[in-house]
C-alpha cells in the first residue's frame, strides 16, 4: 500500500468502519481488497485512471503513487465535497459528480477505469447507465476492471455468518442486515435466482437513491452482462484467490472495451 497518503486514508469514514473497525475477518477481507485492487491496476501505472464509484476517495489515496493523475466519480454529493475537501493537498486527484459533471468528462479520456462493489447495489436501469459511462469514457484499449461480491454457493454462508457475528456485536451497519428464508437461501448456494428487494432513500441533498442491498446478486449474471460492452480477459477472486468464487469474497473482472 502507498504509506504517503496513511494520515488522510485513516481519517476517513471507509477506513473507521471497515478496514480498522471492530469486525476483524471482515476488515481483513476489504484490507485484502484494497490490496488486489493495487495489483491489478498497478501494471498501468501512469495512466489516467477513473475511478467510478470512489465513495470518500480511500482507493485513489492509496494508488496516487501510481496515478497521480486521477479522478473519482460519486453519486452522494456530500461524498464529492467531503473527498475533495480531505484530499486538496493531492495534486492531480479531482473528484466529480455522477451526473452533469461526469457527462462534461471527454469521451475516451481515461486508460484505466475501476468500478468496486458499486453494480450489485444499482438496479437494472443503474447497471446499463453505468456500464454505458464506462464504455463512453475509456480510451481505445483500456483497461477496466470491476470488482463485485461473491454472493453465490459457500460463500454466502460464511458471508452471513459473519454478518450475523458482527451484528450480534452491534457493530453499525450488521443490525439491520438483510436476511434469506431457508428456501431463498438454498436457491442462493446453487446459484438461482432470488428476489432482489428495492430500497428507496435520499442523499443528504435530498436527491432520491434507489439501490439493491447485497440480498439476490449473482456475479455470473453480472459478468454476462459485463460482457455485452467488454471483453473479460481474467476472473480472479480475493481474499484467497486459489479458493476461486467457491469461499472468497469478491469476483474481479479485468475487461477490455469491444
Amino acid at each position: 500500500m502507498n504509506g504517503d497518503n496513511a494520515e488522510l486514508i485513516a481519517s476517513g469514514e471507509y477506513a473507521r468502519k471497515q478496514l480498522s473497525g471492530r469486525a476483524g475477518l471482515i476488515g481483513w477481507s476489504h484490507e485484502r481488497r484494497f490490496r488486489t485492487a493495487r495489483r491489478m491496476v498497478q501494471p498501468y501505472a501512469g495512466a489516467r485512471l477513473l475511478d467510478y464509484g470512489c465513495g470518500d476517495g480511500t482507493f485513489l489515496a492509496m494508488v496516487h503513487d501510481l496515478f497521480p493523475d486521477a479522478v473519482g466519480a460519486e453519486i452522494d454529493q456530500a461524498l464529492v465535497d467531503g473527498a475533495r475537501e480531505r484530499f486538496r493537498a493531492l495534486a492531480g486527484l479531482a473528484f466529480v459528480h455522477v451526473g452533469d459533471e461526469l457527462d462534461a468528462l471527454p469521451a475516451a479520456g481515461f486508460g484505466v477505469l475501476t468500478c468496486m462493489e458499486v453494480l450489485e447495489h444499482c438496479t437494472s436501469e443503474t447497471v446499463e447507465r453505468v456500464l454505458g459511462q464506462l464504455k463512453r469514457l475509456a480510451a481505445p484499449g483500456a483497461a477496466v476492471i470491476i470488482s463485485v461480491p461473491v454472493e453465490t454457493g459457500p460463500a454466502l454462508l460464511v458471508k452471513q455468518a459473519a454478518r450475523a457475528a458482527a451484528g450480534l456485536r452491534g457493530i453499525s451497519g450488521y443490525q439491520e442486515r438483510e436476511r434469506y428464508a431457508p428456501r431463498e437461501l438454498v436457491r442462493m448456494i446453487a446459484g438461482a435466482a432470488v428476489d432482489r428487494p428495492v430500497y428507496e432513500s435520499r442523499f443528504a441533498d435530498g436527491t432520491p437513491n434507489r439501490y439493491h442491498g447485497h440480498k439476490g446478486f449473482n456475479w455470473r449474471a453480472l459478468a454476462a452482462r459485463v460482457e455485452h460492452d467488454f471483453v473479460i480477459e481474467r476472473t480472479r477472486f480475493s481474499p484467497v484467490p486459489a479458493l476461486g468464487p467457491l469461499l472468497n469474497s469478491q469476483a474481479w473482472l479485468l475487461c477490455r472495451p469491444r
